[in-house]
């Protein structure tokens, strides 16, 4: 008898899990953050430290046979203090509305899952001559031309309707910044940590 639980419990538990796993589902919902960024100082003798940013947006995940596919939208801001031997002679801040394309599989069922996932991320600069609403219009229209360019990867965790995200962010093109007297450009590297909430 004891044997006979046992068998049923695996099946009921397998069962489960591969129905999770194989019918097509869509989901919608919110996601804040914080991150920590760095810059490649392109072997000058400038370096760079760390400084927390944010981020806050929206999330879709369409999934299906164990795989996903997550395309996100929100605001972050990425900055750093860049210094010169003891001194710091300047920060530099970037914010965009940022755009990740992500593909990933999931393992788990009964609410519980996690994630692992990487895709190309495209970053619309906020700036003085571009406003918030103007990158959301590029990034509506798709206009990768105005874009930076990324590539995300990371793996999260999901426990019912809330969700744990942690990333690494590498830059692909350059970007530029001002130390107040001079022009550099730098691509852009981050870990970003954060919260979901699924709507739907």
């Amino acid at each position: 008898m004891k044997k006979l639980i046992l068998v049923l419990s695996v099946f009921l538990t397998g069962a489960l899990a591969a129905q999770a796993q194989v019918i097509p589902s869509v989901q919608f919902g919110l996601k804040g953050g914080v991150n920590l960024t760095s810059l490649s100082t392109g072997g000058s003798s400038l370096s760079a430290d760390n400084r927390a940013g944010y981020l806050g947006g929206f999330y879709a995940r369409f999934g299906a046979l164990g795989f996903n596919f997550q395309p996100e939208i929100y605001l972050t801001s990425k900055n750093v203090d860049i210094n010169t031997g003891a001194s710091t002679k300047g920060s530099a801040k970037f914010t965009s509305i940022d755009v990740p394309l992500l593909l990933g599989a999931k393992v788990g069922a009964l609410g519980i899952g996690g994630r692992f996932y990487g895709g190309p991320l495209l970053s619309f600069a906020v700036n003085k001559d571009k406003s918030v609403f103007n990158a959301i219009g590029s990034a509506s229209r798709f206009d990768y031309k105005d874009s930076n360019v990324a590539f995300q990867v990371g793996a999260g965790l999901d426990i019912q309707r809330l969700g744990i995200d942690l990333r690494y962010e590498a830059g692909l093109t350059k970007q530029t910044y001002f130390d107040g007297s001079s022009e550099y450009k730098t691509r852009v590297s981050l870990f970003n940590l954060s919260l979901a909430y699924r709507l739907f």
